[in-house]
């Protein structure tokens, strides 16, 4: 089977200190990618640059970076001294909470869109000239299966997803002439610190999200984004809609209650 090679590119990854994203980050590094890793936690993504490091001939620049705060997204982008990016995996993103629309934290929402909204475009704007000097520009949004089906308790980030979805889908459009391709990948139920992160903390609510199934995990994702980054230049994968074996949808899921 053919396989772009991808080595010597310089990619940016968002939310790269956990989850899908730091799996990410490995899948690139071992393609020998250089890397440019944001996320709020420093530490994790220190910890993460030394062992990529030593493991790949790749060098790595990290940035600590709340994705809320369009501000602190300018500053860092402009910190960057080797701004030669080719591939943008737009990563960062978060549920929080799951109560009704009408019952759930105003503060939350907000923070939902500015996350999983703003900072998705402020971001790639803030890219997208040096993206389009590359003969191998590739965007890689991670939407979710939440943007086609709408849930009870769902009502912001379904929205928020659904945004993703169709930002990719219009950026896709508008760079038809350019060298630079965009790709949505919309995960079903992936095991990772979301859910705890959604449930505020509370394990046991996220580690039933995941019970009487065997759901996904992030490497699972990141093996995906491995393969649209490595077709050949003449192909694009505009979509990819990743489940768990037994999900049939974004809420369908059949469970062993044994």
């Amino acid at each position: 089977m053919y396989r772009e090679d991808i080595s010597g590119r310089l990619a940016f990854v968002s939310g790269a200190s956990a989850g899908i994203g730091e799996a990410a980050a490995r899948m690139l590094a071992s393609n020998g990618v250089n890397l440019i890793l944001a996320a709020r936690r420093i530490e994790r993504l220190e910890s993460l640059k030394n062992q990529l490091e030593k493991e790949y001939d790749v060098k790595i620049n990290i940035i600590k970076l709340d994705f809320s705060k369009t501000e602190d997204i300018v500053k860092a982008v402009d910190s960057i001294e080797n701004k030669n990016i080719d591939i943008l995996i737009n990563n960062a993103g978060l549920a929080l909470g799951k109560d009704l629309y009408y019952n759930n934290s105003l503060e939350d929402a907000l923070q939902m869109v500015r996350v999983n909204c703003e900072g998705l475009i402020v971001l790639t704007r803030l890219l997208m000239p040096y993206i389009l000097k590359s003969k191998y520009g590739h965007i890689v949004n991670l939407s979710s299966t939440a943007a086609d089906e709408a849930y009870s308790g769902g009502a912001i980030y379904c929205a928020t997803k659904s945004f993703v979805e169709m930002f990719g889908d219009s950026i896709r459009v508008e760079l038809i002439d350019k060298p630079v391709k965009v790709t949505n990948i919309k995960p079903g139920a992936v095991n990772t610190e979301f859910s705890t992160v959604r449930f505020k903390g509370d394990k046991e609510k996220a580690d039933n999200v995941y019970k009487g199934f065997i759901p996904l995990y992030a490497e699972d994702i990141a093996d995906n984004i491995e393969y649209v980054l490595t077709r050949r230049s003449h192909v694009q994968i505009s979509s990819m809609t990743i489940m768990a074996e037994n999900q049939g949808s974004a809420t369908i899921i059949h469970r062993d209650n044994k």
